[in-house]
């Protein structure tokens, strides 16, 4: 008999970039949730309304880091692995960015994880370490491009005073500075959450919970609820 609250999992990403500060959010908010399995871009006018304006076509910016690092032989999850390799790279390969000149706000990461197989297929065996290193540095800063050119086009186009980064992929230092840059350049506020909250985790469930609560979500018992596993944000 326990009252619940119904929560989406990717609100919860969506609403940990709030964890800190919610008072000094400045709206429209341009919020950008990068994880395994989305990378979306969503209009907010306040903290209950909101709009998903561009979603990936296909893989999403996680779920491609962890099939290149895949290929890179590196453990899982790939993300992290790929960070830290791409710290060593020299020279960058030049690896499409895939739908960054497309006039929409969706993605696509898919080409580039082939750009990256055909690349390493044309490398003689075995393939070095700082090759590898290369090819994790271009990799990331072909996504990192597309994230942050797509996401800056957005803000400007909704007009939007502040940009927020949150899920799993959030939690890439390249990411977070190279959007934090281009925010700062561009007169933009830039918030995003702790490390802790990026990857999935009770505590964004716990704060997308509260901020449903305080729309006037009024809890219903357990028994009266169903899990939707297809639940689109």
């Amino acid at each position: 008999g326990t009252p619940l609250v119904p929560t989406n999992h990717m609100a919860g990403h969506l609403y940990s970039a709030f964890a800190d500060d919610s008072q000094k959010i400045k709206f429209p908010v341009l919020s950008v949730v990068v994880s395994g399995g989305h990378t979306m871009l969503i209009v907010m006018k306040d903290f209950y309304t909101y709009e998903v304006i561009g979603e990936t076509v296909d893989d999403a910016a996680g779920e491609a880091f962890d099939k290149v690092a895949r290929m890179l032989k590196l453990p899982y999850p790939g993300g992290p692995e790929i960070s830290k390799l791409a710290m060593k790279g020299k020279i960058d390969i030049g690896f499409p960015r895939p739908m960054i000149h497309e006039n929409n706000f969706k993605f696509s990461f898919s080409g580039l994880k082939t750009a990256v197989l055909y690349h390493m297929d044309k490398l003689s065996r075995p393939i070095t370490s700082q090759q590898k290193a290369d090819i994790a540095m271009s990799f990331e800063n072909a996504v990192v491009d597309v994230i942050t050119t797509k996401a800056l086009r957005a803000a400007k186009n909704y007009k939007c005073k502040t940009i927020s980064l949150s899920g799993g992929v959030a939690a890439n230092k390249k990411l977070r500075e190279i959007m934090k840059q281009h925010c700062d350049r561009s007169g933009i506020a830039f918030t995003l959450p702790s490390f802790e909250l990026c990857t999935d985790n009770a505590g964004m469930i716990a704060i997308a919970a509260y901020f449903k609560l305080r729309s006037g979500y009024i809890p219903i018992p357990a028994r009266k609820l169903k899990a939707d596993p297809n639940w689109e944000l």
